[in-house]
């Protein structure tokens, strides 16, 4: 690792408060970036988080951290309904309300669970900040998987 690029236990606690305060805390909207796209953005310094992402339903994106206009840290994903139990806006408040609970414990990725109402959020992660993958979903009570997002990231160095 380069000496431009922070060591994971100081880029984990950005990245969190970056998602904190944007997708989960309705903040930090800005002009797209690429046509259709839905463009969030968090600063701090010479630190910049952006996600940017296409859809609604079915939707693709990818969030970025860049370090004095250099990309330094990336994740890719791809989220979407798998049946017509719940509708898009209930899967975006059950994935808020849980994401919500699991930042509040400190770290962004997975080995979570969050129950609200009928419906349960589960995430599974493997690695860590420099290099993972995932999986979360949304089950009904009855254990019908309703909604799915398969993600994978990590640092970016040159």
């Amino acid at each position: 690792m380069d000496t431009l690029t922070p060591a994971p236990a100081a880029l984990e606690p950005f990245i969190l408060r970056a998602k904190s305060s944007t997708y989960v805390g309705g903040a930090g909207k800005v002009a797209p970036l690429r046509t259709a796209s839905h463009d969030l953005e968090y600063r701090e310094g010479e630190l910049i988080y952006r996600d940017s992402y296409f859809g609604g339903t079915d939707f693709l994106g990818q969030e970025t951290v860049h370090l004095a206009g250099r990309p330094i840290w990336g994740m890719n994903y791809y989220g979407y309904l798998l049946t017509d139990a719940i509708d898009a806006f209930t899967a975006g408040e059950t994935i808020k309300a849980a994401l919500t609970a699991l930042y509040a414990e400190g770290r962004f990725l997975g080995g979570f669970r969050h129950t609200a109402g009928a419906l349960t959020y589960v995430d599974e992660t493997v690695g860590e900040v420099t290099r993972f993958r995932g999986v979360e979903h949304i089950a009904t009570a009855d254990g019908t998987l309703a909604y799915e997002l398969r993600y994978h990231g990590g640092r970016i160095l040159e």
